[in-house]
């Protein structure tokens, strides 16, 4: 059985609050989506948006598919009017792909209440459309809208439009649940009901769910358990509302779960990549907490889960992660007990495993820490520096301090001034170094460097790419206790560490040391 698999990131993901694609992202989104064997790559609705125009036009020369087509999506002809004369329909032959997707009313509601047709007017408009599209040597699906509320409704009408569509000529009906109300058993019975009422199987049948139940990823498995073997989806659930069926977790699903042939061979394994680098074009940070790519999707938290990983990963991972392009993760919190150490140890390419003493040592630390507000969770470097201090030859900290003072003058004309003052020894030779800079954490930052440069050239390449400061939970107002995260980044590699302290500056402070130190100081063979 050939499955279909649809994608809609281009059109209906498109929809999504904070999305705007330029032309440019498109096709890169395209290209994508290609790579990870996708069938169809609905690319937007020429003639009603000027950018999806012009998308199709340097598709043509601009695209070289290996496994997708791309396919121009528009609506049946406007009801009183010929269907050579629908100005759209000319729109969707001026795209000039292979393949075409319509959308009509299957709902007897919208056709008299939204279209203001009649039901038998609406019919003709699907099947002129239809018979046109196909006689001009197109493939052509139809996505009948609000199928799931209507068929509740009007069971007859809605089963009327399907096979309308089908006797036109179309290669696949696409029932949609546009207001994503329905739930998995609602779907199966619906699709095992058309099937039966119209005697058609699910070759000739497509699924298209909305996520506003969070149920859009079970009700299109549900459906093509039930046998439809076309299914729409979108890249990392991309859409109107709460969005649509996530394309990678049903990609997992069928294929992991169902042992269905839905993508090439080799191909699922770049669905970790794919969804970071769609997300990236779509300017949001990918979920971490995504099924199957994100990066908390086999992370492991709790010491119970990582005694049991320690002897079989697979007992708590319910699929192999690499399968789809991920990885495992130990985290390490004050629910850690020495194999979740010794794991993350492991990851980091430390061995706690034959040094048990240090291994006591580095759980108790973690414990202790964490109870302080410290956490390790998203800061492997000021971990691993943890580790390697407690294993023979400890840490080699490339300065030690003497002091450090940071002020932050207000002025007259309204200006703010930062300026710090470090007082290091590096290699025996004590230094003292003045910065400004955009506040006292970065003009402690500017100084350390200053200090530093010297002897460590390589800090030159050091940029600190981001900064976080929480509020620790219990603690209120301007005393509270603060815990900063700072990522840093060189040649090609980036690396977080942790500080916490009362004084936000301070915490910093620990943070930057930890920074500066993992990227400076070489790691022991």
């Amino acid at each position: 059985m050939t499955y279909q698999v649809f994608d809609t990131t281009l059109r209906d993901g498109a929809q999504r609050e904070g999305i705007s694609y330029s032309v440019v992202d498109k096709l890169a989104v395209a290209r994508l989506l290609d790579e990870l064997g996708v069938g169809f790559i609905e690319g937007g609705w020429p003639g009603a948006m000027p950018k999806d125009t012009e998308f199709f036009e340097r598709a043509r020369s601009e695209l070289d598919l290996k496994h997708a087509v791309l396919v121009a999506f528009g609506s049946t002809r406007k009801a009183g009017v010929a269907v050579r004369e629908d100005k759209q329909i000319q729109a969707l032959l001026d795209a000039q792909t292979p393949v075409l997707c319509l959308v009509a009313k299957s709902d007897i509601r919208h056709v008299t209440r939204a279209l203001r047709t009649t039901a038998e007017e609406n019919l003709a408009m699907v099947r002129d459309s239809v018979e046109y599209l196909v006689s001009q040597g197109r493939r052509v699906f139809v996505d009948c809208e609000h199928f799931f509320d209507g068929y509740r409704f009007d069971s007859a009408y809605t089963a009327s439009v399907v096979r309308t569509a089908l006797d036109a000529g179309a290669e696949r009906v696409v029932m949609c649940d546009t207001n994503g109300g329905m739930l998995p058993s609602q779907i199966t019975a619906a699709v095992t009901g058309l099937m039966s009422e119209l005697g058609v199987d699910g070759d000739r049948l497509g699924i298209h769910c909305q996520n506003d139940t969070s149920c859009a990823v079970a009700n299109t498995v549900a459906a093509v358990e039930a046998g439809v073997t076309h299914f729409q989806c979108t890249a990392n659930g991309y859409g109107e509302r709460p969005g649509n069926a996530d394309l990678f977790a049903v990609l997992g699903n069928l294929q992991l779960k169902l042992g269905l042939p839905v993508l090439p061979e080799g191909c699922l394994e770049k669905m970790v990549r794919v969804s970071h680098a769609i997300a990236e074009i779509a300017n949001i940070a990918p979920d971490t907490h995504q099924a199957y790519v994100g990066a908390a999707a086999f992370a492991h938290k709790a010491g119970l889960h990582a005694s049991a990983i320690k002897v079989d990963p697979l007992l708590y991972n319910h699929v192999e992660p690499s399968v789809v392009g991920n990885d495992m993760r130990i985290l390490v919190t004050e629910m850690a007990g020495r194999a979740s150490i010794e794991l993350k140890s492991r990851e980091l390419g430390l061995d706690l495993a034959g040094h048990p003493e240090a291994l006591a040592r580095v759980t108790e630390q973690v414990k202790d820490l964490e109870a302080h507000g410290w956490s390790f969770e998203a800061a492997d470097a000021s971990f691993e520096l943890l580790v390697r201090s407690q294993l023979a030859g400890g840490v080699t900290r490339p300065f030690t301090l003497e002091s450090y003072r940071a002020t932050v003058e207000h002025r007259e004309d309204g200006s703010v001034i930062s300026e710090a003052t470090v007082k290091v020894r590096v290699r025996g030779e004590r230094v003292i170094a003045t910065a400004e800079g955009n506040g006292p954490v970065n003009a402690l930052d500017e100084a350390l460097r200053v200090a530093l440069r010297r002897h460590y050239p390589a800090l030159a390449d050091f940029e600190l790419a981001d900064y976080k400061v929480r509020i620790l939970e219990g603690t209120h107002g301007t005393q509270a206790v603060t815990r900063v995260l700072v990522e840093t980044a060189a040649a090609g590699r980036d690396w977080t560490t942790v500080g916490v302290h009362e004084n936000v500056v301070e915490a910093s402070w620990h943070a930057l040391v930890d920074a500066l130190t993992y990227g400076l100081v070489p790691v022991p063979a």
